[in-house]
């Protein structure tokens, strides 16, 4: 049986009702009509139709804050029952950024689903700041970042470093000198990560660093994007290594030494401080902790 205020909550975050139903699996009259008996149940308008949207009404905000409260109760309740039987069941949603999302999460995910098959996994994928305001809201259980991440309403725990290195396209002029000076960088262009990204702002703190200034600079929304455009000549820049790995090995891209400056930066898991336990998320923390990644 659905319910309702687990159908209210998914229609109030995906902000339409199509979405809601194919996440719930429901059709969109029955979503429409859980609605309408919530609205008659409370005597009141709960959300604001439109053809594109949906928005809350200040009584539908109140039930939302609610509705998600006792939904997260009723979920820990669950997994204290199940603890009591040492099983670990249940859902998880993952939030990552997109270098760990992309290149090492996916290893994790499969040996974690294979140790714990009754577990239903959801992985989202945004830039840090988009990941951050995901748990902040919680609408994520976990998140992992890259980059510094500074919120009192969150829990930041340091799960592992992370190589930064500079590349370019092996016919690019600095391709072939393999290690350069930072002065050797001025002038030149590079492609980079869009703001609100930890890449982009590891790449914007090398520049205050060293005082390099990119001639022209080319912005996409995610680490392929710039990988690509540096294959394709698009100039120069700087990539985790675990984005660029397969690329090096197989000779699309070069990467090039920067004598003197230390191009590390760290990982982080982050949760809301008030998250609530549960068996599923300890198993899933355990096995990041233990850093049990296939490099």
């Amino acid at each position: 049986m659905v319910d309702p205020l687990r159908v209210f909550v998914t229609v109030a975050e995906q902000r339409n009702f199509s979405r809601a139903a194919e996440l719930l699996h429901l059709s969109q009259p029955g979503v429409s009509l859980h609605i309408r008996k919530l609205e008659e149940e409370f005597g009141t308008v709960l959300m604001q139709r439109s053809p594109k949207r949906v928005k809350l009404t200040d009584a539908g905000e109140l039930l939302y804050k609610r509705a998600k409260e006792m939904l997260m109760l009723h979920e820990a309740a669950r997994q204290d029952i199940l603890r009591l039987h040492d099983m670990v069941s249940g859902s998880l949603h993952i939030g990552a950024s997109f270098t760990i999302g992309e290149y090492i999460l996916p290893h994790t995910l499969a040996r974690f689903a294979a140790n714990y098959p009754q577990v239903e996994l959801e992985l989202t994928i945004g830039n840090t700041e988009r990941i951050v305001q995901l748990i902040r809201s919680k609408e994520l259980d976990i998140g992992l970042v890259e980059g510094e991440v500074h919120d009192e309403q969150l829990r930041i725990l340091p799960y592992m470093k992370d190589e930064m290195i500079l590349v370019t396209a092996p016919d690019h002029p600095l391709a072939a000198l393999g290690t350069v000076r930072v002065e050797e960088l001025g002038n030149q262009v590079w492609s980079l990560r869009e703001p609100g990204s930890g890449t982009r702002a590891f790449s914007d703190r090398f520049f205050a660093d060293t005082g390099c200034m990119p001639l022209k600079t080319y912005i996409f929304n995610s680490s392929q994007g710039v990988k690509e455009a540096v294959i394709a000549g698009l100039g120069i820049s700087i990539l985790s290594r675990w984005v660029v790995r397969r690329e090096l090995a197989y000779g699309e891209l070069a990467e090039v030494v920067v004598q003197g400056v230390q191009q590390e930066r760290s990982f982080s898991l982050i949760l809301a401080n008030d998250v609530i336990p549960m068996r599923v998320l300890d198993a899933f923390m355990d096995m990041l902790l233990a850093r049990k990644i296939e490099k």
